[in-house]
């Protein structure tokens, strides 16, 4: 499945973002747990050059525990460079990104000298989220459609740290479909830009692959087949998902995806620290 998907604003948001970031002291990018390296945008680490990264991992209530902890340390070996994950829920963790952002960069972070952070990421993520957790109240638009903030703003936490949010970037598509497949299985692409069949299709084939256990529970099913098609039909049987002649795939791959989007068949992660970085191909 290849997607361009690159909006003027997108193009707007970089030019932005190339001429703020002299003027910032550190990068905060927010990342899907359950795909981080998907979920990374690789012209931000172009961008950046040496600035201090902080990485957070967000949803990983929804992300398989074990191959979170093993993100963490992965990411925490790299230079200059912290990293740790939250959920919607756990709003003290997320509060403690301030000191974790000051002990990046010591210079900063007192009066006269706040931190100006940059806070990053990709559609749908939960950067807008995050943001109002910090700040204690609604500042940035939160949904769960993807690119639903539109414009630049500075949030002043304190006097000693402030975030300049950015529009949500993506790229122009990877040339690696298992990368926009992963994305479009997270709910980071819109999705009249893609057939939820062929979505869920790849998810259930990883499901099958991964997590089988966690399809055998959701849906009741007493044993799995080979292909991901025979267990979709299943699960349409199980959930009448059914018209005239046959199973309704359409109807049974929207039920499936958003199932496994909202964490209803269990605790997943679509890669881990090990698989290759799939962005060799891009130009930055």
């Amino acid at each position: 499945m290849l997607i361009n998907w690159y909006p003027g604003h997108m193009n707007k948001a970089r030019r932005k973002v190339e001429e703020i970031l002299p003027k910032v002291d550190v990068v905060i990018e927010v990342l899907d747990a359950r795909l981080p390296l998907s979920s990374t945008n690789p012209m931000i680490q172009t961008l950046r050059k040496d600035k201090p990264y902080l990485k957070v991992l967000s949803k990983s209530d929804l992300a398989d525990d074990e191959i979170t902890l093993a993100w963490q340390k992965h990411f925490r070996e790299q230079t200059n460079t912290d990293c740790l994950s939250i959920t919607t829920e756990s709003v003290e963790i997320a509060r403690t990104i301030p000191d974790r952002v000051k002990k990046l960069v010591p210079h900063r972070g007192i009066p006269g000298k706040p931190v100006r952070a940059l806070i990053m990421g990709i559609p749908n993520v939960g950067k807008s989220t995050l943001i109002n957790t910090l700040a204690g109240r609604k500042i940035a638009i939160t949904g769960d459609e993807p690119a639903v903030t539109k414009g630049q703003q500075k949030v002043v936490l304190s006097d000693e740290f402030y975030l300049i949010d950015t529009p949500g970037m993506t790229w122009p598509g990877s040339k690696d479909e298992m990368v926009n497949y992963r994305l479009a299985a997270s709910g980071a692409i819109r999705d009249t830009a893609l057939e939820y069949d062929d979505v869920a299709m790849f998810a259930m084939d990883y499901m099958l692959q991964k997590y089988p256990h966690l399809v055998k529970e959701r849906y009741g099913l007493k044993k799995l087949f080979d292909t991901a098609y025979e267990d979709l039909a299943q699960v349409a049987a199980k959930r009448g998902c059914l018209r005239k002649g046959g199973y309704d795939l359409t109807r049974v791959g929207d039920l499936f995806v958003r199932e496994l989007r909202a964490g209803k068949l269990g605790k997943i992660s679509f890669e881990q620290p090990d698989i290759q970085y799939p962005y060799r191909d891009l130009e930055s």
